[in-house]
């Protein structure tokens, strides 16, 4: 099957979420709409505090209630309703659950006072009503698909008697007991070496070609994003301000706050005479600042982007994508509005 929007998986329109703080709601994501395709894979980036990782639990339906509190006017996963809080059955005669999630750190997605394999064939006991017997057959299969070495033996092992590289694989091969058609990765490559990075970065792209699994690729890291995903998201402070196709938006970025990302990531085998980064820190979701969020930190901002939030608009006119900025396309390097 052809990875595509035309087949949708995913659809969330307008999701929300808060939380409760200082004896008042507080909203951390403000109206963000998503789409993946059968068999695609979609990217959100933006720096640390963005609203990526909440965006993804809030897709799972894992934030705690309370104090958190989300809202959609539709989060469906193949026509099965989310909103109801918590993951439901697969249905429609698909084993599992639709959607599987791998967390940011193995170190403690892993019990460590459980064996892998216990881990492993629980999961597969519980989830998809394996035999005991059934269910460790299937686990050894998943480790040695995640490329475990000598995976019957080491199925006995402890997290911790794994590397940190492995540990991550052994937290994909979780996620996959599940048989998801939607997998969230939530900055699965974080706590890796370049190498490793390298590694796991291929197996999911191998295991969701097998599967033609749906995929959000969530990260702080503009390239390894590029590697694994054909559209993107950035985020800030709560709000997709552009989307489209990766190379697109990479090549041709029209919101700043886009830009500034781009410019202060370095390269390989480019050189470069300045520094470039961004001014300033994330604003304090419960003190946003009026009008547009980026614009205390923007150099193209005017007097309309401290007053007025802009509309989300299309990328190019008859493209894909879209941008939510009053200078959409205007840019930086040539204002000179680097800093």
């Amino acid at each position: 099957m052809t990875a595509t929007v035309d087949t949708p998986l995913l659809t969330v329109e307008d999701l929300r979420v808060s939380f409760a703080y200082g004896g008042r709601p507080v909203e951390v994501v403000h109206g963000v709409d998503l789409s993946v395709g059968v068999g695609e894979s979609v990217g959100i980036v933006g720096e640390s505090g963005s609203g990526k990782s909440v965006t993804g639990r809030a897709i799972m339906g894992i934030l705690p209630t309370p104090p958190a509190r989300t809202t959609a006017k539709r989060m469906e996963i193949a026509g099965q309703d989310l909103r109801g809080g918590g993951v439901p059955e697969a249905g429609d005669g698909h084993q599992g659950q639709p959607i599987a999630m791998i967390f940011q750190n193995p170190f403690t997605a892993l019990n460590p006072v459980f064996r892998v394999g216990s881990t492993l064939t629980e999961a597969l006991v519980k989830r998809r009503g394996m035999s005991r017997s059934d269910a460790t057959a299937e686990a050894v299969r998943l480790l040695d698909r995640v490329r475990i070495p000598n995976a019957k033996s080491r199925i006995r092992n402890y997290p911790h008697e794994f590397s940190g590289g492995m540990q991550q694989r052994i937290v994909i091969a979780l996620a996959l007991a599940l048989e998801p058609r939607l997998l969230i990765a939530d900055e699965p490559t974080t706590a890796l070496d370049v190498t490793v990075q390298a590694e796991i970065l291929e197996l999911l792209r191998e295991i969701q070609t097998e599967r033609t699994m749906g995929m959000i690729f969530i990260s702080h890291a503009l390239g390894v994003v590029a590697e694994v995903v054909s559209r993107v998201n950035v985020m800030y402070a709560g709000r997709i301000v552009e989307s489209g196709p990766v190379g697109s938006v990479y090549d041709d970025p029209k919101h700043p706050y886009t830009q500034a990302l781009l410019l202060a990531a370095p390269k390989v085998g480019q050189f470069r005479t300045r520094t470039f980064g961004i001014p300033g820190s994330p604003p304090d979701p419960s003190s946003p600042p009026p009008g547009c969020a980026f614009h205390p930190r923007c150099a193209l901002a005017t007097d309309v982007c401290r007053d007025t939030v802009p509309d989300v608009r299309p990328r190019l006119a008859g493209g894909s994508g879209t941008a939510s900025c009053h200078h959409a396309g205007e840019s930086l390097v040539a204002e000179g509005a680097t800093r």
